[in-house]
């Protein structure tokens, strides 16, 4: 096993950073709704960590936005979907099943390495956990034609330097502009939201690694 992933996957099991560094990514009224609500819909997403070109990769998707009821038509995120109580046993094979239906990635390819913190997204009414799985090799992406309009890849070493943390202003709903929204940017669009405070709670993860285990050192 590589050296950086096992130390991930070890790191992974202890206490993890949590809520402030998903704030750390979040706009500021997002504070107010970070706890979830009874009534909100499970759902499970993959973190999937990839090997290429002397680095650590991680795999997104740009959403489809032609259906008018998906309230995150447009962005970028990490393949994942709703929990389907009749088909998963649970909210892992949720995460794995939706990276296969959207990414076209064989669950049995993935190494699963822990979960990260769970969080609330009041828009859409969901309750989400992230899980983080790695693959051995740069995969050959499936995108589903009907949700992904576009599959996205970036380094680690992108998300860990500082400087990829940019603040933006967006246009919701038509009408409605919210401002001074951290974020990072992913081959030209916005990665944002719920996304981007899974990736600043991986990233505080990977700051807590041994340095002997950064991605420039690992071996393939």
């Amino acid at each position: 096993m590589y050296e950086f992933i096992q130390s991930l996957k070890e790191a992974l099991k202890q206490p993890l950073p949590g809520r402030e560094a998903q704030f750390r990514m979040a706009h500021v009224g997002r504070r107010a709704y970070m706890e979830a609500p009874a009534d909100a819909r499970k759902a499970g997403v993959l973190v999937l960590l990839f090997p290429e070109k002397d680095d650590w990769h991680v795999a997104l998707m740009e959403r489809s936005s032609h259906n008018p009821n998906d309230r995150h038509g447009g962005q970028i995120s990490f393949p994942g979907g709703s929990f389907d109580p009749e088909n998963d046993p649970s909210l892992l094979h949720t995460a794995l099943r939706e990276a296969h239906e959207e990414m076209g990635i064989e669950p049995k390819e993935a190494e699963v390495l822990g979960a990260l913190t769970d969080l609330y997204i009041p828009v859409s009414n969901f309750h989400v956990f992230p899980f983080v799985a790695c693959l051995r090799a740069a995969p050959v992406f499936v995108p589903q034609e009907e949700e992904v309009s576009a599959i996205l890849t970036a380094p680690i070493s992108f998300f860990t330097d500082e400087k990829s943390i940019q603040i933006t202003e967006l246009v919701l709903g038509g009408n409605f502009v919210l401002k001074d929204v951290p974020c990072f940017m992913v081959e030209g669009r916005v990665m944002w939201g719920a996304t981007a405070m899974i990736m600043s709670e991986l990233t505080a993860v990977f700051a807590g690694l041994p340095s002997n285990h950064s991605m420039e050192q690992r071996s393939v």
